[in-house]
Formats: structure tokens, C-alpha cells, sequence
């Protein structure tokens, strides 16, 4: 991504890496009331109240639009891949970038090398109409910043944009995101079957190591409640849509999240990936290179992905 959320990632996976190895106890206790149930009672105090003020860079004409997409926050800046002019249906994916995930910016379309390219461009490469969504509080958008709480919100109120796009397919939206990116996925599905398929890259199952990262200043970490509710690990359970969580096995990684979710995980909906001798960043190029060559022949009754 750019340099400042290149700085940002990184920082994310160093402070994660050493959480997770002190804090990681072998499972997470698995919530039976469904995600949505418990946070329509909720309402979140804010240890302070932070927007960006950061407006979205113009982007290049020929691979982007800038587009407005309404959350219940209001209207939002959101990436529109050039959208397929051929009169067909197009499958579509809503892609959530890590650290400041409420933010988007010149990242989106910058593209890295092999083992670290956050871009995700393989998509749009191969046809898929992308949507990079900026949320709640980040860049010129109203409201303020939650972290993983209203941003579910968003970024499903992003896939009712696409699925009135004239060349989307509505039936075959898709979400995908990276680390913080992926948390938000991951807690998405468990609020909504809205997606065809998501595929959450390096998520934290328990919210509490971003602590150390200084991203979510916002966030009331000494809150259990305010905690459990943005921390997707003990909501599994919920997930109605096939929901693929996949990591790399380096230590410089979120393994042990993924590890922690698949050993207290009974929902079939749910797979585990762990990819051998990948780190928190190499495993996103050839992983999306795989995803997006079967999200061109996803077209079955349900879908049936093979990483």
C-alpha cells in the first residue's frame, strides 16, 4: 500500500505476532447468542470520538471510479473498479484494506511485489468488479471511528451499492479483506449471508492484541463487552455464508488466531487455511490468484472453493 499504511501493517503484524504468542490460550469460547441479537442492545462509549479529515485521492481514470455508496452513518467514499460495459452480469468483491480500514487511499491501487501486495489487483485484473469502501469516521465521511463495530454496517450497506450496479451480478458478491481488514470481514459474515463467499486473510479472532498497535485509540479496551463484540473469534458460530479464514504459517503471522478459531470452530461453514511457510503478507498474491480464478467459474448452486 502507500507509505504511510505500509507503516501502519507493519506495525499491526509486529505488535500482533508478540500478542499472540503470550496471549493465545488454545481456543476461543464460542458465544450461542447469534452477533446481531447482541449488538442490537448495544450501544458502544467511545474512549474519544476521532475522524480522519482526510479526503480520498483522485485515482487513476482507467482503473478506478470515485464513487459515494450510503451506510446508516450517510454517504460514504468508496473505489469502483471500471465496471464491464459488455451488457452482462459480473461478479463483484468488496475488499477491506488493513490497518485503518476506515480510510482508503493511493494503496488501493499501488501494487506490491509477490510476497507482499496488499492491493488485491488480481480481481480487477481478471474482470471482477472490486470495491475498496472507505467507513464510519475515515477519510472526509461522517460519523466517527468504532473499530469493527458500525463499520460492519458500512461494509454491508457497500455490497447493497454493488448489487445495483447494471453489470453486477447480485447473487455473486463476495468480500475479502487483510489483517484489521480481515477481522472486519470475518465480523461481517457473522451479521449477514449477504455474501456469496468471504475470505478473511489474517484476522484476529480476539481484538484485545490491537491494543498495542495504537490504530483503535477509540476503542475502550478495558471493556470486556465493548471487546467481545468487535472480536469475531467467539461469534463463529453465527457465520451463515462459506467463510474461508486463511494465514500463513510463519511466525511472522496471525497463525495462532487462526489456530485458536479452528479449535473451538464446530460451524461447517467455516474453513481454516493455513498456508505453509507463508507470512502475514506473502501469503495475499498467489491466494487471490487462486480465489479469483474460481470466482470467474463460481457460478453452481453454492460455492465450492479450493485454496
Amino acid at each position: 500500500m502507500s507509505s504511510k499504511r505500509t507503516s501502519g501493517l507493519l506495525c499491526t503484524v509486529t505488535a500482533l505476532t508478540g500478542l499472540i504468542l503470550c496471549s493465545c490460550t488454545g481456543s476461543t469460547v464460542q458465544k450461542t447468542e447469534p452477533l446481531t441479537v447482541a449488538r442490537k442492545s448495544f450501544h458502544t462509549r467511545l474512549v474519544k470520538e476521532q475522524s480522519a479529515h482526510q479526503p480520498m485521492p483522485a485515482p487513476p481514470p482507467n482503473l478506478f471510479d470515485k464513487i459515494d455508496y450510503v451506510s446508516p452513518a450517510g454517504k460514504l467514499g468508496a473505489y469502483l473498479s471500471k465496471t464491464p460495459t459488455d451488457g452482462k452480469k459480473h461478479p463483484a468483491i468488496v475488499w477491506i484494506t488493513g490497518g485503518d480500514c476506515n480510510t482508503i487511499d493511493e494503496g488501493v491501487w499501488t501494487e506490491g511485489s509477490s510476497d507482499n501486495d496488499q492491493s488485491a489487483c488480481i480481481y480487477r485484473k481478471l474482470g471482477i468488479v472490486m470495491m475498496f469502501p472507505s467507513l464510519r469516521g475515515g477519510n472526509e465521511n461522517p460519523g466517527a471511528k468504532e473499530g469493527f463495530l458500525g463499520e460492519v454496517d458500512d461494509v454491508i450497506a457497500a455490497a447493497d451499492y454493488l448489487s445495483h450496479c447494471p453489470s453486477v451480478d447480485p447473487n455473486r458478491i463476495y468480500l475479502g479483506g487483510h489483517s484489521s481488514g480481515g477481522t472486519l470481514a470475518l465480523l461481517v459474515s457473522e451479521c449477514t449471508p449477504r455474501f456469496r463467499a468471504v475470505f478473511s486473510f489474517g484476522p484476529a479472532g480476539d481484538i484485545s492484541g490491537y491494543r498495542a498497535t495504537g490504530l483503535f485509540p477509540y476503542i475502550n479496551f478495558s471493556n470486556a463487552e465493548e471487546l467481545h463484540l468487535r472480536s469475531p473469534g467467539y461469534w463463529l458460530s453465527s457465520i451463515k455464508s462459506p467463510t474461508y479464514v486463511i494465514e500463513g504459517t510463519d511466525e511472522n503471522s496471525n497463525i495462532r488466531e487462526l489456530e485458536s478459531m479452528r479449535n473451538s470452530c464446530k460451524n461447517p461453514l467455516v474453513h481454516f487455511e493455513p498456508v505453509e511457510g507463508a507470512t502475514h503478507f506473502s501469503d495475499l498474491a498467489l491466494t487471490n490468484q487462486n480465489i479469483a480464478a474460481q470466482i470467474l467459474t463460481d457460478t453452481g448452486a453454492s460455492p465450492d472453493f479450493k485454496l
